[in-house]
């Protein structure tokens, strides 16, 4: 007797595992758009360092709370109705930064603070994922979903050269239709895990019974610090690399992408080490290596800035 889900006619684990990495990639691109042109509305708008900062702030802001709802809704109706739904609500503020939101600070945070909400697919993956595959084998499948934010990489590496090319609104015009593409094959072809469990009580009660668990608080800390972390260095840093080291735009987002792309590979490096020797471990010896290494990157900062 195995205690992998069945599956049904034409969907499998491996396709729908594909579909959900596909779904976050393309949301995370979507969220991550103003992150490379930073410093391109710091110079058009005249922007300050803080209020550069707070522009790519707010969208990873509200992708990070609205986890929250998002992931009760999706424990509700599934992951195959919250892709498909997410991908379709983040359609609206790429269109409208892209084509009305880039002429004021104030257009362009009330285009990013709907962004945001790219950003909960997250929330929708993960749960969909777990349903698809037995518990042996769910740390390397929500790695190889996790490696769906290098749609942040994808923004790094494209969106500068697309506003060169064509003009500002062509990246987002893009980004859109790609989203539209995806809430239609979404539909059509992923289906929630057989036997999923359908949650029934109000989300009040939920939330009461998941904040009452030690592990909710360790968990939020543990992601708050590594994910966190790792998302705020990630959209700063092209910002970063221009202020401190003086790189040009493009070069700048280039080196942010490679980051991103380091970040994605170790995501199912990571998972399949977890099933393996369990997560524990696995996270001390992250948790050591960032700081070592955050440490080492700090100092180098430093000396770059004082010997230059």
């Amino acid at each position: 007797m195995t205690n992998a889900p069945a599956t049904t006619p034409g969907r499998s684990p491996a396709l729908m595992l594909t579909l959900a990495t596909l779904g976050f990639a393309v949301n995370f691109w979507a969220w991550a758009l103003l992150s490379p042109l930073g410093p391109r509305f710091k110079e058009l708008l005249g922007l300050s360092a803080g209020q550069q900062a707070l522009l790519v702030a707010v969208p990873v802001i509200v992708g990070s709370l609205g986890r929250i709802p998002v992931g009760a809704l999706t424990d509700r109706f599934g992951g195959r109705v919250m892709f498909p739904l997410v991908s379709a609500a983040t359609i609206v503020p790429v269109l409208f930064v892209g084509l009305f939101g880039q002429t004021s600070m104030v257009s362009l945070l009330i285009g990013g603070f709907f962004l945001g909400v790219g950003g909960t697919v997250f929330a929708v993956g993960v749960p969909f994922v777990n349903a698809w595959f037995p518990p042996n084998r769910r740390g390397l499948a929500v790695g190889i979903f996790g490696a769906g934010m290098g749609g942040t990489a994808i923004s790094a590496l494209t969106t500068v050269p697309l506003v060169r090319a064509g003009g500002a609104a062509v990246p987002f015009l893009i980004t859109a239709v790609v989203l539209a593409a995806y809430a239609v094959v979404a539909w059509l072809v992923l289906r929630d895990a057989p036997g999923r469990t359908v949650a029934t009580q109000p989300l009040g009660a939920r939330m009461a019974a998941a904040l009452r668990l030690p592990i909710t608080w360790q968990a939020c800390v543990l992601y708050a610090v590594a994910f966190g972390g790792y998302v705020a260095f990630s959209v700063y840093l092209p910002a970063y690399l221009q202020t401190g080291y003086g790189l040009e735009q493009a070069d700048a987002a280039n080196r942010m992408a490679g980051f991103v792309v380091l970040a994605v590979l170790a995501r199912p490096i990571g998972g399949w080490l977890s099933d393996r020797v369990g997560p524990v471990p696995v996270l001390t010896g992250v948790f050591v290596v960032t700081a070592v290494t955050a440490g080492v990157q700090a100092l180098t900062s430093r000396w770059s800035q004082s010997s230059g």
